[in-house]
Order: C-alpha cells, then sequence, then structure tokens
C-alpha cells in the first residue's frame, strides 16, 4: 500500500520577522501554538498520525504539549532554532532536549527553510533519517532539480525527499498547497503518490491562524482565518483512501 508522510514544522513564527514584522519571541511561540492545537483536533477527528518536526527552543516553552502529541504522533527536530544552526552543538543538543520531554528516540531531523546540512553531521549526532531535500527548484531559495525524487542513502543517513510531481517536479509543499486550485493539487499528489509509492507533504502550524495583523504577502496568508484548515481537513479526508498515513520512523525502518 501506498506511505503517506504528514509532517509539520513546529517553530518560532520568525516568518513574520522576514517580512518586516517586530514581534517577540512570546508572540512567535503563542501563534505557532494556537494553529498546532487547532491541527491536534482535527488530526485526532480525522485519527491520522503525522510527524512533528519541532524545534527545541519551541518544546521547551511546550513542554506538555509535545509531551502529549507525542503520545500519538512521532516528535522530530527542526533543530534548537529556527533563525540560527549551529551543527556541532545544535544537532545533538535539540535531539537530547526531545528526549528528556518526550521520553522517547528521537530518530528524526529536517532542517529549517530545507537548508542543506551535512550528513556526517546528522549521523555523529545520532539521527536514522534527515528529510531536508525538497528536490525542485524555489527561486531564491534552493535549486535541486538533479537531486533523487525517492528516498536514499547518502554517508549512513536516509534522505526522505519532500514530494514533488513526476517530471516537472512541481513541490507539494504548503505554498503550492494553499494557492492552487485543491483539485489541481490532489492531482499532483495522486501522481506522485502513483509514481514513487510515497507522499511526503509539509505545513506549519502557524499558517492556521489568523495572520490578517502581520504585514506578509498574500500568497502567504492566504486561506487564514480557519478557511485552511476546513481545506487540509478535505484534502486528508480525501487522502485516507488514496494509502496508508504512517509516520517517517515507520516509513524509515522499511528501509533499514
Amino acid at each position: 500500500m501506498n506511505k503517506i508522510l504528514l509532517t509539520f514544522d513546529v517553530e518560532e513564527f520568525d516568518a513574520a520577522i522576514e517580512y518586516g514584522n517586530n514581534i517577540s519571541l512570546e508572540e512567535q511561540l503563542e501563534v505557532s501554538t494556537k494553529g498546532l492545537l487547532a491541527l491536534q483536533k482535527m488530526l485526532d477527528r480525522l485519527q491520522v498520525t503525522s510527524t512533528i518536526f519541532t524545534t527545541g527552543v519551541y518544546a521547551m516553552h511546550n513542554q506538555s504539549l509535545i509531551k502529549e502529541l507525542s503520545l500519538k504522533h512521532e516528535i522530530a527536530s527542526h533543530g534548537m532554532y529556527h533563525g540560527s544552526m549551529d551543527p556541532k552543538v545544535d544537532l545533538a543538543g535539540s535531539r537530547k532536549v526531545l528526549e528528556e520531554i518526550t521520553g522517547q528516540t528521537i530518530t528524526g531531523f529536517r532542517m529549517a527553510r530545507m537548508m542543506p546540512i551535512e550528513e556526517e553531521d546528522i549521523l555523529k549526532a545520532g539521527y536514522v533519517y534527515n528529510s531536508s531535500l525538497n528536490p525542485t527548484y524555489i527561486p531564491g531559495r534552493y535549486n535541486h532539480l538533479d537531486k533523487p525524487m525517492t528516498p536514499f542513502f547518502e554517508n549512513g543517513v536516509l534522505n526522505i525527499p519532500a514530494s514533488v510531481s513526476p517530471t516537472l517536479r512541481i513541490p507539494l509543499f504548503w505554498l503550492a498547497f494553499k494557492n492552487f486550485p485543491l483539485p489541481l493539487f490532489k492531482m499532483l499528489s495522486l501522481n506522485a503518490l502513483q509514481e514513487n509509492g510515497f507522499l511526503n507533504i509539509y505545513f506549519h502550524p502557524w499558517e492556521f491562524t489568523d495572520l490578517s495583523a502581520y504585514k506578509m504577502p498574500g500568497y502567504v496568508k492566504k486561506f487564514s482565518k480557519g478557511l485552511l484548515l476546513e481545506r487540509l481537513e478535505t484534502y486528508l479526508s480525501w487522502l485516507k483512501d488514496k494509502g496508508e498515513f504512517i509516520t517517517m520512523n515507520e516509513y524509515a525502518k522499511i528501509f533499514q
């Protein structure tokens, strides 16, 4: 059966800062938490499991919530801070923080903004898999059109790429989900699922809150105020008949 990997990057809402908004760390964490709580209710209602990549600083400020989520979802590392990374310190440090909070072994990592990171550093920090690759071209961010669209090993670490459409490599990520017509996104998702046998999609909890007060482009804020959550529930309900929702750790075990 085809596998569906639903993932969320739980972080400080520093995306607002990128667009010139001056907000405190407390507000950044609050915005993400509002979205995460709304997502938690929806996922419980649908009985869908996911993988939650969280920064260490977010987890330290929301320990009870992360512990509660770990009972139904996989918790993985998104680094210590979303805005900076010291691989020699933060990789192992964030893993230790998350293991202390959840009481579970943390096996997965995703770099903030899907930026490059050395697999050797990930392996040394004790991770099994890395989901930091988006095998497409995002202007101003990265060009990975030459990278595999399916899982592969590199320096002892399993890389699980984000999903893109076959041939054209249209990214099936959060921005596409809110800006493409939903029927088109469904079609592209089904094509990727049938071609590669898995679907790896990712979102951010802050997207599912009211972003109207922040100066951000319309294509980033689109469908906030609850509409995006309804859209995601419709999409996930449709996906339930197309494959099995599993965590990334479960999926990684298939390749070990």
